[in-house]
């Protein structure tokens, strides 16, 4: 995966009607360990890194390049979303389209807020990068992940089987 290009980053912080999504500070180094050790958050994603090689690697201010969102409630973050160029991805129909990615916190799970923070990102590319199409990647067997990509809009491309499970690609057209 590669920045999504001629962005100007970071952007201003987006506002949506409960949430802030804005570029990684420090203060977000304890999420980002929480969420990246999370074997709940990384059911569906091969497994969770474990806590002390995170404290250990992560910089002061983790995630902080172009296409990744802080997403943040309250003042505290509460999850994470990416856009990132889809370079070497595994199925032809995504490989250079840009690539949609989340990771929440289980306490913001089923609060609406993914979809909420998605809408906001992928608002903020139709703007920044007027007509271009957008990938998402998920295990068919991730029901909420699922759900949500549909809620966003996106469409079946085709299903695949890696990483020992199946794999479900959808595209959103450019807006």
């Amino acid at each position: 995966m590669e920045e999504l290009g001629s962005v100007a980053w970071p952007p201003e912080p987006i506002r949506t009607e409960r949430l802030v999504l804005r570029a990684s500070e420090t203060r977000d180094r304890a999420a980002f360990i929480e969420l990246l050790a999370s074997p709940q958050v990384h059911t569906y994603l091969g497994g969770p890194r474990p806590r002390d090689e995170l404290e250990r690697e992560l910089p002061e201010a983790p995630e902080r390049w172009p296409g990744s969102f802080v997403v943040e409630l309250d003042g505290s973050m509460i999850g994470q979303v990416l856009l990132r160029r889809a370079t070497g991805h595994r199925r032809p129909a995504a490989t250079g389209k840009a690539d949609l990615g989340y990771l929440f916190l289980p306490r913001a799970w089923g609060s609406g807020y993914a979809a909420e923070a998605c809408a906001a990102a992928l608002d903020w590319l139709a703007g920044a990068l007027p007509g271009e199409p957008v990938v998402l990647t998920t295990q068919s067997a991730n029901v909420a992940s699922m759900r949500l990509a549909a809620k966003l809009g996106f469409t079946e491309v085709e299903r695949f089987e890696a990483w020992g499970a199946e794999q479900w690609l959808g595209m959103r057209a450019s807006s």
